[in-house]
């Protein structure tokens, strides 16, 4: 029985553990940079995390399954609070997720901001290949998402007949 259920389980200090896991996750996800996690924010990177590890424990320790079912249900709360603040709060959204960064600007390659997001040139030339620009003046931005993802931004031709419309930077960061 006491695999289900313990009294020596400490519910309380797992719910307030779950908190502090979370928030350390996402500091060393925001420290280590967008690119060391791509396709996940900061945010889902935590969770994902927290909930495998707490899922391993689960099955593979002495830690019954009550304790497990309390902590991940203690982890979606935290998320459904997180979720609730930043829309509530957008200083917490900025605080908690990357922002976008602009690492091109037309044809100009911007470097410091190639430095500041760790990726190198060659990186980028890459996604410019992939995204089968012929040459820098087809480009009308480059973007590094919140996601890790690269987004390039360009014309079809070299002579950018075609309209840009520069909403679509917005949200964007460029560091000066």
């Amino acid at each position: 029985m006491n695999w289900i259920y313990s009294s020596n389980d400490p519910l309380f200090q797992t719910l307030i553990g779950c908190f502090i896991i979370f928030v350390v996750i996402i500091i060393f996800t925001r420290i280590s940079g967008l690119r060391a996690f791509a396709k996940f924010t900061a945010y889902d990177f935590a969770f994902t995390v927290a909930i495998g590890s707490i899922i391993s424990s689960t099955l593979t320790s002495s830690t019954s399954l009550a304790h497990g079912a309390i902590a991940i249900g203690g982890l979606l709360l935290i998320t459904l609070i997180f979720s609730y603040l930043q829309r509530k709060f957008p200083a917490l959204s900025r605080l908690i997720s990357n922002a976008a960064l602009l690492l091109m600007d037309g044809n100009t390659i911007l470097h410091e901001n190639l430095k500041n997001a760790r990726i190198e040139e060659n990186q980028l030339i890459t996604k410019l290949r992939e995204a089968n620009v012929l040459n820098y003046d087809q480009v009308f931005a480059v973007v590094l998402e919140a996601t890790g993802d690269i987004s390039v931004l360009h014309a079809a031709d070299s002579n950018k007949n075609e309209r840009f419309d520069k909403k679509l930077l917005s949200g964007v960061r460029k560091i000066p």
